[in-house]
C-alpha cells in the first residue's frame, strides 16, 4: 500500500477514491505549471494596477446641500401632538400630488385635516440637546412615533428655526440583527467554508469602498478601475473560500474570460445604444459634483461589477460538477466529460439567467408601474433610457453568464482529463502488483 502512495502514477488514484478527505486536483505538475503561468501574470498586473490607481481617499467638495449629500446628523423623537394642519400652516397640498385638503388617511386613522407634530431632538453633533419642530401630514410616507429614532438633515445656511429636518428614520438596530441572522445561519450551514465566505464578503467590500469608489471619483477611468477591482475581488474570494487549487484556477480563468466578454459587449452596446448612463437624481448629483467622471464608463463598471457575483457561482459549480464526474470515472475522456457537465450547466443556466431577469425587474418596478399608469407601449418603455439601461445590464450580463458556463466546463474537462497518460500508467502500475500478487499465489502453491 505504502509503494502505492509513493508511485509516480498513484496520486490520481488516491484522489479518486478519497471523498472523505475532500476533493483533490487531479492534475500533473506539468499542468499546474501551465495554470501559474496563466495566472501570476494576471494576478500581478491586477496587483500593479492596485498600486498605481490606488486613491488617496475620496475628494473633497463643498457640499450643495442636496440629495445624500447633506449634513446629516441621529435624532429622535422626543413627543408626537394631533393639531390641525391649518394652526401649523401646513401645505395644504399633500405628498400625493392633490391639491385638496387630505382625507381620513386609511394607514393612519387620522381625522381630516389633523397633522401630527413631532418634536425631535438632535442626538449627536455639535448641537446635540438641540430641539425642533417637524410637522407631518396624514397622508405623508413616512409617520413618527414617540421615542423612533430618526436621521435629521443640517443646512447651516437656513434660517435657525430651519436649519433641521427629519430625512429618515433610523434603522440601524434592524439592519445589523438581520446581517447577524445572515452570518450566523451562513457559519452554521457553511462551518468553516461559511466563515471564510464571509471574510471574503468582508474583503470584497472593502475594496469597494476603499479602491473602486474612491479611485472613480478622484477621475480615474471607470472602466480600468472595475476591472481591477473585480479581478481582485475574485481572485481573493474565489481562493479564499475555495483554496489555492487547480479546480480553483480554473474557475478563475474561466470567470475572467466572461467577464472579458461582458466587458467588450457592454463598451460595444453603451456606445452603441447611445446611454449616457446619467438617468436619474443620484446620478445627476454625480455628474454636477464631479463633471470629470465618465458616467457611461460608470455605468460599464456597474455592469461588470454586477456580473461577477453571479459569474463566480456559475464557473464554481461548472467546475465542480466536472472534477466530481472525473472522480465518479476517472476514465471518462475530454469529450464525455465536456458532455456531461454542459448538461448539467443547461438547467444552471435556465434558473440563473431568470433570477438575474426578476431580480433587475424587481430593482425597476416602480418604474414599470409608471409606465403602465401611462399606458405607455412596450416599445417605447424598452426605448426610454432608464429602462433600456436595464436592459442592455441585464442581457449583457445574461450573455456573459451563459458563455461562462461551456467556456468553464471545457477548461475543466481539458484540465482534468489531461493526465490520461498518468492515468494508464497507474492502471499499468497497479496491474503488475495484482500479476505479482497472483505470480506470489502461484508460487506458494
Amino acid at each position: 500500500m505504502t509503494s502505492l502512495k509513493s508511485a509516480p502514477g498513484s496520486q490520481d488514484h488516491q484522489h479518486g477514491h478519497s471523498h472523505s478527505h475532500g476533493p483533490a486536483a487531479p492534475v500533473s505538475a506539468h499542468l499546474r505549471k501551465v495554470i501559474a503561468g496563466v495566472l501570476i501574470p494576471f494576478a500581478t498586473a491586477v496587483v500593479v494596477g492596485l498600486v498605481v490607481l490606488w486613491p488617496g481617499g475620496a475628494p473633497a467638495h463643498e457640499r450643495t446641500g442636496v440629495g445624500f449629500d447633506r449634513q446629516t446628523q441621529q435624532g429622535k423623537v422626543v413627543n408626537v401632538d394631533k393639531v390641525d394642519c391649518k394652526d401649523v400652516n401646513a401645505a395644504q397640498t399633500p405628498v400625493t400630488g392633490g391639491t385638496t385638503t387630505p382625507s381620513k388617511d386609511a394607514g393612519t386613522g387620522q381625522e381630516p385635516g389633523l397633522c401630527e407634530k413631532a418634536t425631535v431632538e438632535v442626538t449627536a453633533g455639535h448641537d446635540k440637546g438641540r430641539t425642533f419642530v417637524e410637522i407631518i401630514q396624514p397622508d405623508a410616507p413616512r409617520q413618527l412615533r414617540e421615542g423612533q429614532g430618526v436621521v435629521v438633515a443640517y443646512a447651516p445656511d437656513a434660517p435657525h428655526d430651519l436649519q433641521y429636518s427629519v430625512t429618515d428614520v433610523n434603522r440601524k438596530f434592524p439592519m445589523a440583527l438581520l446581517a447577524g441572522i445572515f452570518a450566523l445561519a451562513v457559519v452554521v450551514v457553511g462551518r468553516m467554508r461559511g466563515l471564510m465566505a464571509l471574510v471574503a464578503l468582508a474583503v470584497s467590500f472593502a475594496v469597494l469602498t476603499l479602491f473602486i469608489l474612491p479611485a472613480i471619483l478622484q477621475g480615474s477611468n471607470p472602466l480600468l478601475v472595475a476591472v481591477v477591482g473585480a479581478s481582485a475581488i475574485m481572485l481573493i474570494a474565489l481562493y479564499m473560500c475555495h483554496g489555492l487549487t487547480a479546480r480553483t484556477s480554473v474557475a478563475v480563468i474561466g470567470t475572467l474570460i466572461s467577464l472579458l466578454l461582458i466587458g467588450l459587449l457592454g463598451s460595444l452596446f453603451i456606445g452603441w445604444a447611445s446611454l449616457t448612463g446619467n438617468t436619474d437624481d443620484s446620478t445627476g448629483l454625480i455628474h454636477g459634483l464631479y463633471p470629470h467622471i465618465d458616467m457611461s464608463g460608470l455605468l460599464l463598471a456597474g455592469v461588470i461589477i454586477g456580473s461577477l457575483g453571479v459569474l463566480d457561482d456559475v464557473t464554481v459549480t461548472q467546475t465542480s460538477a466536472v472534477w466530481e464526474l472525473h472522480q465518479a470515472d476517472p476514465t471518462m475522456g475530454a469529450r464525455k466529460l465536456y458532455r456531461a457537465g454542459i448538461r448539467i450547466g443547461r438547467d444552471h443556466i435556465a434558473s440563473v439567467v431568470n433570477t438575474l431577469v426578476l431580480a433587475y425587474a424587481g430593482a425597476a418596478l416602480p418604474l414599470l408601474l409608471l409606465f403602465s399608469i401611462a399606458q405607455s407601449s412596450v416599445g417605447t418603455v424598452a426605448n426610454s433610457e432608464l429602462v433600456a439601461e436595464e436592459i442592455v445590464r441585464t442581457l449583457v450580463g445574461s450573455i456573459g453568464l451563459v458563455a461562462s458556463v461551456p467556456v468553464t466546463t471545457v477548461l475543466a474537462a481539458l484540465v482534468v482529463s489531461a493526465d490520461r497518460t498518468g492515468l494508464g500508467a497507474e492502471a499499468g502500475a497497479s496491474a503488475p502488483v495484482r500479476g505479482g500478487r497472483g505470480r506470489r499465489r502461484r508460487a506458494r502453491h
